[in-house]
Parts: C-alpha cells; sequence; structure tokens
C-alpha cells in the first residue's frame, strides 16, 4: 500500500507523456498542414500577382498633367466627321467597325490642348475640315476626368458589341493627339494609294484601289471599292480637273472599265449613304496625281493656319515661374508642336511678346473684350531649343519670358497663348474667348449634356 502513490504519479507521468506526445503529433500536423496552406497562398499571390501585371500593361493608357504622352501608347481609330465644335475642339466621329456604318451612333473627341490637327498634309484648326472628312484618330483615355468636354466612357466601351454596328465605335480614348485626314495620314507614314481599276460604265462610278509604301511593298495590300462622282476633283500640277475632263482627253473612258495599272496618288476620302446591302464603303473627294499638286494643297493649307495662329496665338504650358518683387516674374514656357516653322522663328531674343492664360480647350481666358485685354507683356530673354527629338505635340522650343505683370493663369502647368510682337494685334469673335463672367461659354456652346449617353 505504501508504493500505490508512486505507482499513481508513476502513472500520472506517463499519461502526461502521451498526451504531450499525442499534442506533439497533433502540432506537427497543424503545422504541416499550414505550411501546406502557406504555400498554396504564396503560389496564388504570386498567379495573381503575374496576372495583374498583365493586367496593368493592357490597361489603356492615360496621359500625366505636364507630360507629352507618346504617340505609340495611343488607340487608333478611323471615322467620318459629322460634328464640330471649333471653338471649344471638340466634335463627333462616325468611327468604323465591323458592322453596319450607316447605324454608328456619333462618337465625341476632344483635342488634347496640345493635340495636333492637319488637313492636306499641313497644320489645321477644326474649322478647317469639312463634315464627312473621314478622319484618322489617335487618342487617349481624359487625362482629368472631372473636367472633360466630352462624355466619360467606361475604359472597356470599345470592347463591347453596340448591336448591328459592331464592336469598337466607342472607344473610352476620346482625347485626341492627332487628328488627320488620309493624304496627312499617307504622308506621315510614307504610303500611297495604287489605282487599280476605274468603272465608268455603272451609275455609280467606281474605283478599285490599294493603300501601300510608297517603295518596297510586299504586293499584299488589300484592294478597297470606292465610289467617285462628278463632284470629285482631280488634282495635276496646278490644275483642277474634273473626271469629264479625264474623259475628255482619253485618259478615262465614259461607260467603260479601265485597268489603271497601279498608278500611284494620294486621296481624299469622305462617306456618302450606299445602296441598301454594303454596310462600308467609302467615296474618293480628291485624287492627287503627282507630288507637285499635293504641295501645292499642303502650301495653301499651311498659309491659312499661318494666319490662323498670328491671330489666335501660340499655344504653350508654363514649365516654370520665378517671382519677384512686385508682381514681376520670369515665366518658361513650352510651346506646342504642330505649326510651321516659320511661326516658331518668330520668338527671337529680345523681342516682346505677350502672355495670357488659356482653358484646356485653348480660349483665352482673361479679359473682357479680347485676348490682349489682361495679358501679360514682356520681353523674351532666352529661347531654348532642345537639341533631342520633340515628342509629338511639343515644339522642343522654350522661351523665357519676363513680364511685371504675372496674372493667375500664368503658373506651372498651366495653358496658356503666346502673341509674338511681329504679329498683328486684333480681337476675337465673342466665342472664343472667356470673359469677366457677364457672358458664359455654355450660353453659345452647350455642356457635354448635348452628346449621347452610352
Amino acid at each position: 500500500m505504501t508504493q500505490l502513490p508512486s505507482m499513481q504519479c508513476t502513472f500520472t507521468r506517463y499519461t502526461l507523456m502521451q498526451r504531450t506526445l499525442m499534442q506533439c503529433t497533433l502540432m506537427q500536423c497543424t503545422l504541416s498542414r499550414w505550411l501546406v496552406v502557406l504555400s498554396l497562398i504564396v503560389l496564388s499571390l504570386g498567379v495573381f500577382l503575374s496576372a495583374s501585371a498583365v493586367i496593368a500593361d493592357d490597361e489603356p493608357f492615360r496621359p500625366q498633367a505636364g507630360k507629352f504622352p507618346p504617340l505609340e501608347n495611343s488607340h487608333s481609330y478611323q471615322g467620318e466627321l459629322v460634328f464640330v465644335d471649333h471653338a471649344n475642339r471638340r466634335g463627333s466621329v462616325r468611327v468604323k467597325g465591323a458592322g453596319t456604318y450607316f447605324r454608328n451612333t456619333p462618337h465625341p473627341f476632344a483635342m488634347l490642348p496640345y493635340g495636333i490637327v492637319r488637313y492636306y498634309g499641313a497644320p489645321a484648326d477644326l474649322r478647317d475640315i469639312p463634315l464627312g472628312t473621314v478622319l484618322h484618330v489617335q487618342a487617349f483615355l481624359p487625362p482629368d476626368p472631372v473636367i472633360s468636354a466630352v462624355p466619360v466612357l467606361p475604359v472597356d466601351s470599345g470592347k463591347k458589341n453596340a448591336g448591328y454596328s459592331g464592336a469598337g465605335t466607342t472607344p473610352a480614348e476620346n482625347h485626341v493627339l492627332l487628328l488627320e485626314d488620309e493624304p496627312s495620314h499617307c504622308l506621315r507614314e510614307g504610303k500611297v494609294w495604287k489605282l487599280k481599276e476605274v468603272d465608268l460604265k455603272s451609275n455609280e462610278w467606281m474605283i478599285v484601289a490599294s493603300c501601300e509604301p510608297r517603295t518596297g511593298g510586299d504586293g499584299q495590300a488589300s484592294e478597297e471599292k470606292m465610289t467617285i462622282d462628278a463632284a470629285t476633283r482631280i488634282w495635276r500640277g496646278r490644275e483642277c480637273l474634273g473626271i469629264e475632263d479625264l474623259i475628255a482627253e482619253g485618259t478615262w473612258t465614259a461607260g467603260e472599265k479601265k485597268s489603271l495599272g497601279g498608278q500611284s496618288v494620294l486621296l481624299g476620302i469622305t462617306w456618302k449613304p450606299t445602296p441598301d446591302g454594303v454596310f462600308t464603303r467609302f467615296h474618293i473627294s480628291d485624287i492627287w496625281l503627282d507630288d507637285a499638286a499635293m504641295q501645292r494643297s499642303t502650301h495653301l493649307q499651311t498659309e491659312r493656319h499661318k494666319s490662323f495662329i498670328r491671330s489666335r496665338w501660340m499655344p504653350a504650358w508654363i514649365d516654370t515661374v520665378e517671382y519677384d518683387k512686385f508682381g514681376r516674374a520670369t515665366v518658361t514656357a513650352t510651346l506646342f508642336g504642330g505649326m510651321a516653322p516659320s511661326l516658331y522663328a518668330d520668338f527671337q531674343k529680345g523681342s516682346s511678346a505677350h502672355i495670357n492664360a488659356a482653358e484646356n480647350t485653348l480660349k483665352h481666358s482673361g479679359g473682357a473684350y479680347g485676348p490682349a485685354h489682361m495679358a501679360s507683356k514682356g520681353t523674351i530673354r532666352e529661347v531654348i531649343e532642345s537639341p533631342e527629338e520633340a515628342p509629338l505635340g511639343s515644339s522642343g522650343i522654350q522661351i523665357r519670358f519676363d513680364t511685371d505683370l504675372i496674372i493667375e493663369g500664368i503658373r506651372p502647368g498651366r495653358v496658356v497663348r503666346v502673341r509674338s510682337g511681329a504679329w498683328p494685334l486684333v480681337n476675337l469673335p465673342r466665342e472664343e474667348y472667356l470673359g469677366d463672367g457677364s457672358f458664359s461659354h455654355e450660353d453659345r456652346f452647350p455642356t457635354p449634356a448635348i452628346f449621347p449617353k452610352y
């Protein structure tokens, strides 16, 4: 009996040891399970991060304030110009898609402040381009959706199927860096249209052509059938001809098909309603038969635009402002690109200049009766040209400007208009500037609510 406590103690220790071993075993099993679960979590996280990286790479590019976005990151599409609000640098295009073209709803766009418009291979303003012209568009998401001048669409809206119109007709990228007509697009990319055949025997005259590189083409470009009519202009040297002129001289033959042997030309392309059953067929408004004819059209459009900029002033944005006493400051501004070289040459060291605040639409935003009313006047201290190739939208030219009147709209990141002292000082139409509050631009140009909802 005296040994019982000792035996009980031994039994108790044994029981405790068994429990401890069982707990350790359970802990080992639990730990193993947790290690397996942790491994799966880490693996899943790696897959998720990889997928996220792919998604991030595929996301549309959104421009940042103070930076010119690279053209290669833009989204490109093509469509007919159907509406223009030239004073606010916005409009609508009927975007070409896979479906029935005439059903496509006009798609709103806004020019970026540094966005470039080109027509006939020359700088242009939206007001220069006739409605119906088929344009090539390079665009981005709105840099700041809060102040977008056109409706902000879901990022994936361009991928959605729009019934008869198909997909791709409502891209979210509606802030345009480059807007150009067909000859401008071909000149920039080194392409020409090669005419294969003209058919003048049917009620609707047709041309078969393909767009190919000017040199070194592989002959694999797909052919396209487009309409022509008696209003199609044919440019040759300094001549402007009609189809009847080519028929009269025997170049083309009325009532017959004629092979054109791949003749290289540049084309102006528009859209006209087509017979039932034809979903998408473009129309030729102009044919440039030689380089001399195209160069003449380019020259005339360049001169038109130069006159426009001299009266509306060169757009730019402010890089830095070095403040001094009593309202004085030295302003550094980058001039926007896409203009004729002679316009930039007018900004010379030591010459006088005006700078006025502007909106992202490039509307002058100061003054009660014109751009010069509240503009800051001064002298150009320095003109700086970057040795590197400037991105599209930038001229690569900076001016440093001394003034004794620094106003609110002239501060880093803001868009401005700059006038060379060599340019005429004129007053603008009322819809092209924002005044002192007595006149709202919305009285003349309605809000984005006029555009369709998507």
